[in-house]
């Protein structure tokens, strides 16, 4: 008995310690900021980027880039996207890639995390979003833009940030590609109570506020964000559309031609474009 005491106490000790360790390197995990070198990156030359440095409350500065619309009238207001990218990413990837909404007549802006590429600071929930804030402040004080025509996008971990946005901010419609229901749910697959989460990114609760229409793009073999994430929030959601790809995560969409055929569609039935 003493012997089945000892090995369960063991057992209990060994548990703690590895919930400790997971505590303590959690946001490492999740903002895996040093997997991509400073300065490494730059726009390509051929885009319209206009740099926006934003200051936060915490003193941060947060580097965004803001992409016009092609071939509005200067003295229309345009619709614009907020970007948010995924963990393992700068904005600098994703000016070409989020290109084709300017031919659409959608101004775009990516937003830096804070401690990532050239902003200062340091990436959480909390600095995050208020990044968010600061810029969508931003952005709809600006008189090229619409401010009822508000998109938010976010992929993966990005889709968390739109999302906390969205819980404080309003939007006419929001996208959301290889994103989950949860950081807390995504803990269950380490064996870690939820409550040691210290950035819980709680998507569930903010899809399921959120009024306007959501388009939820996700792949069925997702092998990072399981396709039931996508299928989670689809059902939680009011107004919900999933379109779902024979692709992972990181591969995902596999296709850019459907991928912006999907999103010009979606944008026409919220709409936000004629």
């Amino acid at each position: 008995m003493q012997m089945l005491v000892k090995m369960i106490g063991w057992v209990v000790l060994l548990y703690a310690i590895y919930c400790a360790v997971l505590f303590a390197v959690q946001r490492q995990m999740i903002f895996p900021r040093g997997l991509v070198a400073h300065g490494q990156f730059s726009t390509d030359d051929t885009l319209i980027v206009e740099k926006i440095w934003l200051k936060i409350g915490d003193g941060s500065v947060i580097e965004s880039w803001y992409l016009p619309p092609v071939s509005i009238a200067a003295s229309t207001r345009s619709p614009a996207v907020i970007f948010a990218h995924g963990n393992a990413e700068l904005i600098d990837f994703c000016s070409a890639e989020m290109q084709p909404f300017t031919s659409l007549g959608i101004g775009v802006l990516l937003v830096e995390y804070p401690g990532y590429g050239r902003s200062s600071g340091t990436p959480s929930q909390k600095t995050i979003t208020t990044a968010l804030i600061t810029a969508y402040d931003a952005l709809t004080a600006r008189e090229d833009v619409d401010p009822s025509k508000i998109i938010l996008y976010g992929r993966s971990l990005g889709g968390g940030a739109v999302c906390a946005l969205a819980a404080e901010r309003p939007a006419a419609a929001m996208i959301l590609t290889s994103t989950f229901i949860g950081i807390r749910a995504m803990a269950a697959n380490y064996f870690v109570p939820g409550f040691l989460i210290r950035d819980p990114f709680d998507n569930l609760t903010a899809v399921r506020n959120f009024p306007g229409p959501l388009l939820i793009v996700h792949g069925r073999n997702d092998e990072i964000i399981p396709f039931r994430h996508g299928e989670t929030l689809h059902h939680t959601a009011k107004r919900s559309y999933l379109v779902a790809y024979d692709c992972g995560h990181n591969d995902c969409p596999p296709d850019w031609n459907i991928f912006w055929k999907d999103i010009e569609n979606f944008l026409h039935e919220a709409g936000i474009t004629d």
